[in-house]
């Protein structure tokens, strides 16, 4: 964890530049390329998941956030469900009074067998739990799915269960991400020795449609448009769902490579 100090001179050093135009030493570069560009609207804890920051101190550097910058509209970060749950929820409801009003929070699978395989260290109900109690603290929550996580054998369960938490949590926000083995990882060993079988890049459409398919959300903004996925579709569910299911389907239907992001493409 940095310390409190370092966080507070980054924010200094960031305010100077953006007001003065002046770089201070010390400081990484990266402050003052991001600040060139910055609207001020907009911050973003990184680069980890600064919800595990110890409670006091994050409020304090919060509240120097926004003592600095004044004209703050939000503060976004990381959570994850074991974090959110460890917070009250008076807690809670002050980081969204400081402006941390948007969590992007990890569920990748609902299945908990799914889950109990990619050590996520908490079971769907406990997912469920953490994404409401941040809704119901005012704060925006933004969640990720991985497709083809359950592998060939548990495609079907891992779709289904996966739409199933999403339209119980019904976040304002869902992404969808496509597993990439990346070696030094359990499961690339695992699928280096025949023990884990990935997903087609056409099997993980079919699972992208069971899930937009099965989901049935509120109001919620749903994409897949990370660079992890072969094919991208975006809308508002279930305003868009007709149009994005018609999308995939007609892909689905073509069987068409050239219709894909090729694999060289995915993760750039």
């Amino acid at each position: 964890m940095r310390e409190l100090d370092d966080v507070k001179k980054e924010i200094d050093a960031l305010a100077t530049y953006v007001r003065r135009g002046i770089c201070l030493p010390g400081v990484s570069q990266i402050v003052y390329e991001i600040g060139s560009s910055w609207d001020g609207k907009k911050v973003f804890l990184q680069d980890g998941d600064a919800l595990v920051y110890p409670f006091p101190r994050l409020r304090e550097a919060l509240h120097y956030l926004n003592e600095r910058f004044p004209e703050l509209e939000r503060i976004g970060t990381y959570a994850t469900p074991q974090d959110i749950l460890r917070r009250s929820q008076d807690q809670l409801r002050e980081l969204e009074e400081l402006k941390l009003s948007i969590f992007y929070m990890g569920i990748e699978s609902g299945d908990n067998k799914v889950l109990q395989k990619v050590g996520k260290g908490v079971k769907r109900q406990e997912l469920v739990e953490a994404g409401k109690k941040a809704k119901e603290a005012g704060i925006t929550l933004s969640v990720t799915v991985i497709l083809g996580l359950g592998g060939v054998d548990g495609s079907e369960e891992h779709a289904l269960e996966t739409a199933k938490i999403l339209t119980e949590i019904d976040p304002d926000y869902g992404g969808a991400l496509t597993l990439t083995p990346v070696p030094g990882t359990p499961l690339y060993e695992q699928w280096k020795q025949g023990e884990f079988h990935p997903v087609s890049p056409i099997q993980s459409l079919e699972e992208l449609k069971t899930i937009i398919e099965n989901s049935n959300l509120t109001n919620c903004f749903f994409s897949s448009m990370h660079a992890s996925n072969y094919f991208s579709v975006r809308g508002m569910l279930p305003r868009d769902k007709e149009r994005m299911l018609t999308e995939i389907e007609e892909v689905l239907a073509a069987r068409d490579p050239s219709l894909l992001r090729p694999e060289f493409l995915r993760g750039l």
